[in-house]
C-alpha cells in the first residue's frame, strides 16, 4: 500500500515538473512572437524622462546636464510612428509625436540652464506622454 502511494506522488511530482516545463515553453513562444521595439522605446523614453526629472530633483541644472536627456529623448521620440505602426495614420497620434517632438526640439534650440527651466521642461514632457497615453494606453 505505502509502495502505490509513493508510485501516486512521484508521477503526480513529474506531472507537475512537466506541466511547468511546458508552461515555460509555451510562454517563452509566445513572447517570441511580440515585437519587443515599442516596449523598447518606451522603457528607453521613460528612463531618460525620469534621469531628467532626478537632474531637477538633484539641483543639477546646468546643460550639461540635461541636454544629453533631451537630445536622447528627442532621437526616441523618432521612432514613435515606426514602433506603433498601427497608430502612424491616426491623427491624434502624430499630433501628439509632433507636439512632444517639438517642445524637444525647442529644448535643443536653447537649452535649459537653470532649475526652472529644466523643471519646465521636464513637466512639458510629463505632460506630452501623459496625453498621449490617455489617448492611446486607457
Amino acid at each position: 500500500m505505502a509502495s502505490n502511494a509513493s508510485r501516486y506522488l512521484f508521477l503526480f511530482l513529474l506531472g507537475l515538473l512537466v506541466g511547468a516545463i511546458a508552461t515555460v515553453m509555451a510562454v517563452r513562444a509566445l513572447q517570441a512572437r511580440q515585437d519587443p521595439f515599442p516596449h523598447a522605446v518606451m522603457n528607453v523614453m521613460g528612463k531618460h524622462a525620469g534621469l531628467l526629472g532626478q537632474k531637477v530633483a538633484q539641483n543639477r541644472c546646468a546643460a550639461t546636464d540635461t541636454v544629453p536627456h533631451a537630445r536622447a529623448l528627442r532621437t526616441m521620440a523618432n521612432d514613435l510612428e515606426t514602433a506603433f505602426p498601427e497608430l502612424a495614420d491616426d491623427q491624434r497620434f502624430t499630433t501628439h509625436s509632433s507636439q512632444f517632438r517639438a517642445h524637444l526640439d525647442a529644448a535643443l534650440s536653447a537649452p535649459p540652464t537653470d532649475c526652472a527651466a529644466a523643471g519646465a521642461l521636464n513637466e512639458q514632457i510629463k505632460e506630452s506622454c501623459k496625453a498621449c497615453h490617455q489617448d492611446f494606453r486607457g
